[in-house]
């Protein structure tokens, strides 16, 4: 599953428990008619996914859904969601040409001056 929109917040990685458990936020706000503040979830190695984007930026995020059951100390089973992240990338359109080396204007070239229309050639067209 995807998610598009633009950052809203980016937060700090934080760390849990004494198995160094990893998680960082990101809030993307969805671009529709009733526009959605969707949290998603980067843990361990895909914490550092999140350190080349800004807030603003438009992107698209790979997500999985995540549910869990608990059972509170009263014997009641509460059941929770959660959206992980696995992959993000920018929607910004390249500022480069695609490694293309910039075309050089057309009086850059010398005309043909040797050019006989009479000659023919093979070419089909």
């Amino acid at each position: 599953m995807e998610v598009q929109g633009r950052i809203k917040l980016i937060d700090e990685t934080k760390t849990y428990g004494s198995n160094g458990f990893r998680k960082r936020e990101v809030v993307v706000t969805t671009e529709e008619q009733y526009p959605q503040h969707i949290l998603v979830e980067f843990v361990q190695d895909k914490c550092e996914l999140l350190n080349s984007f800004q807030v603003g930026q438009p992107v698209k995020i790979g997500i999985n859904l995540r549910g869990r059951e608990w059972v509170n100390p009263q014997g009641e089973t509460r059941y929770f969601n959660s959206i992980q992240g696995w992959r993000i990338e920018s929607l910004q359109p390249e500022q480069s040409s695609g490694g293309m080396p910039p075309v050089p204007p057309s009086d850059a070239f010398e005309p043909a001056n040797d050019f006989n229309e009479e000659e023919h050639d093979d070419l089909p067209f």
